[in-house]
């Protein structure tokens, strides 16, 4: 039973706000209804694209989180962050990540984007690479999201030193793996609140 305009989308609107994450394709699959329907009915409703709805939560939620860098400096948006614990973050290939006569993305982009999350799960004013072991395991290629999920395994505060270890994601296919060793100052956010 197909359900009248008006509802449809007063349910889309609720389902976006439930999960802000959810993709136009997926919402045309959910209301049996193609993708550029999908569209009309967020402009008419004034609902932005997933990337800026994506963004939108994430500065809402993570700007005064993250300690070790700007928000806007890291590379891929952060849907999810616990500091000194993990986080998680999505990055869409698009043509100019990728080169030209094969449509592979450059690695530094898949780098960037683990390392930035490395340094960004990090709760510290402070957070440096100091040695990074990486791993691709499958070329990405454009149009591609890849998921990056950043987990700290080992953390030293008194030595200065944190272990965060990323794995990233196309689909459930894993496309790249990296452990990086990241230097701190020896202060943490409980330490400076005493």
């Amino acid at each position: 039973m197909r359900i009248s305009k008006k509802e449809r989308q007063i349910q889309l609107q609720e389902t976006i706000e439930d999960n802000p994450f959810v993709t136009d394709e997926e919402l045309a699959e959910q209301f049996s209804v193609s993708v550029q329907t999908i569209r009309l009915d967020r402009m008419e409703l004034s609902i932005p694209e997933l990337r800026e709805r994506i963004k939108h939560v994430a500065e809402k939620r993570f700007v005064d989180e993250v300690r070790s860098l700007p928000i806007d400096e890291v590379i891929g948006e952060i849907i999810d962050i616990e500091l000194d614990q993990s986080a998680i973050s999505i990055f869409d290939v698009k043509a100019d990540h990728v080169f030209k006569r094969n449509g592979i993305a450059r690695g530094h982009h898949l780098f960037a984007q683990a390392n930035s999350l490395a340094v960004a799960v990090i709760n510290d004013e402070l957070a440096l690479t100091a040695r990074a072991n990486i791993r691709f395991t499958r070329s990405v290629k454009k149009g591609e999201r890849v998921v990056a999920k950043a987990k700290v395994v080992d953390a030293h505060f008194e030595q200065g030193k944190t272990v965060v270890k990323v794995n990233s994601f196309v689909g459930k296919e894993l496309v790249f793996d990296g452990e990086f060793i990241m230097y701190r100052s020896h202060t943490t956010a409980k330490d400076e609140k005493k």
